[in-house]
């Protein structure tokens, strides 16, 4: 956050001859032979930060967040520690600077300590916080310094979890998914290296992608936000991460009160985009209102997955959109630029999954397809494997499976109409099924009848070729 041309500059004065400020700790990974939390969260240390030095950013950008959030409204000093997740003792200097130089003001004590105070900006800061918000007009969690994103991520991706055949398995507890398919995945999962996954349509692609993500591993953390130059990007997302709290007591010691709490602690990302996705989505989103940024989404899903779902079906040209991912796939570093023109590196620990109903080959040539060394193909189930999924779907539902509705099935469609079993179909006909029972207000139950009537309006037995033309 640069602060503007004419805007006084705040500075913390130490004492002549004083002590120099302490510097930041060196982020240091927990050593392979220290135990694993029990969710599997990554044994990263981020340290809450003491001292100004160790958040890594300047008074002046802390300074600016502080009158931005008053600029709202009055807020304790404990409001102000836990909206921008920096404890109140580095801020104490701060607020306290800015109360000489007639920023803020008290309004009233609220508790003990300068941590329950009200503050509010006076007509001066009132006028310095809108000038910090004409040149950003970020308002959040104090952000973290790119470095300090770059050691912890390259540090999570030389901690990778070892994936064996019971751990990949481990993620595909509520799929049925064959043996010799699981011994694909695993290898590519292991390496983290990018794959193509295809077949025909409703085969579980997207849901293995979702196993995949489980596989790798319970839990990482992610800032909230992150600052480059003084430019802020926003890297978590409610919409896309998952929160996941710390639960198990052997982690609430380690973690609870050690992480930085510019830090979230989130599910692994699995991050889905389909047809919609461009080139410009690939890049940093600048809003030119708020002039901040949006982090673009394989950021976002470091340290997990990241799956282009509908491969080829895009807007943009396949042939462009891979050769974007040329250079992170090969050297595991991604380059995104600043509006102002600034080039900087990110580290690219994700898996790349291309899910594609489409063949391989005719989306790109020999060249990439080196590049991207797992080629998966998810195949039609078998009738042992479609049966099990058709229980499975039954008793998430609660209802009793019968076996029966799986051989009228095979018998009449299948085999007599030539349709293709699908692994997405038990959990559409039965979806179907039940809404039946209670559109009609009868107990709910799966028979060769009701199968008939879901399979009317599921199935496209007849072209309408000819209603169309009249219409």
């Amino acid at each position: 956050m640069t602060p503007v041309a004419d805007a006084p500059s705040l500075l913390l004065r130490p004492v002549a001859d004083g002590p120099a400020e302490p510097k930041p700790p060196a982020m240091r990974l927990v050593p392979s032979s220290s135990p694993e939390p029990a969710s599997g969260a990554p044994s990263a240390e981020l340290p809450t930060p003491t001292t100004l030095a160790h958040t890594g950013l300047s008074a002046e950008n802390v300074l600016a967040l502080i009158l931005k959030v008053l600029y709202a409204g009055e807020q304790s000093g404990h409001a102000l520690s836990e909206m921008l997740k920096i404890t109140f003792g580095v801020l104490e200097p701060i607020i306290e600077q800015a109360r000489i130089e007639q920023l803020i003001e008290v309004k009233r004590a609220t508790g003990v300590g300068a941590a329950g105070y009200e503050y509010a900006l006076t007509d001066r800061g009132r006028d310095r916080a809108r000038q910090f918000l004409d040149v950003n007009g970020y308002v959040g969690p104090a952000p973290v310094p790119l470095d300090q994103y770059v050691k912890y991520v390259n540090g999570l991706s030389k901690h990778h979890k070892v994936i064996d055949r019971e751990v990949i398995a481990s993620g595909f507890t509520d799929l049925i998914v064959a043996e010799d398919m699981l011994d694909q995945l695993g290898p590519a999962v292991s390496t983290r290296r990018a794959m193509f996954l295809y077949g025909p349509p409703g085969n579980g692609k997207s849901a293995m992608s979702a196993g995949i993500g489980k596989a790798l591993g319970d839990a990482v953390y992610m800032p909230y936000a992150l600052d480059i130059g003084g430019q802020i990007v926003t890297l978590f997302d409610p919409v896309t991460h998952t929160p996941q709290p710390i639960d198990a007591e052997t982690e609430l010691v380690r973690a609870d009160a050690a992480v930085d709490p510019r830090w979230v602690r989130i599910r692994r990302p699995v991050i889905t985009v389909g047809g919609e996705l461009t080139l410009e989505q690939l890049d940093l989103k600048f809003n030119p209102l708020a002039k901040f940024y949006e982090a673009p989404v394989q950021l976002k899903a470091n340290g997990g997955v990241l799956l282009v779902d509908d491969f080829g079906r895009q807007r943009v040209p396949a042939s462009e959109l891979l050769n974007r991912w040329i250079v992170p796939l090969e050297s595991r570093v991604d380059y995104l630029s600043l509006h102002t023109g600034r080039k900087f590196e990110v580290p690219f620990d994700v898996l790349v999954i291309f899910a594609t109903n489409l063949e391989p080959r005719t989306l790109t040539d020999e060249a990439f397809l080196r590049r991207i060394p797992y080629k998966v193909r998810a195949e039609n189930p078998s009738i042992q494997q479609f049966s099990k999924i058709f229980e499975m779907v039954c008793r998430k539902h609660g209802v009793d499976f019968n076996p029966n509705v799986v051989t009228h099935l095979c018998r009449e469609y299948y085999d007599g109409k030539g349709f293709e079993m699908r692994a997405c179909h038990p959990r559409d006909l039965v979806e179907q099924m039940v809404m039946l029972c209670r559109y009609r207000k009868q107990p709910v139950t799966i028979t060769p009848q009701l199968l008939d009537e879901a399979c009317r309006t599921y199935f496209l037995d007849k072209p309408l070729y000819g209603t169309v033309a009249q219409a």
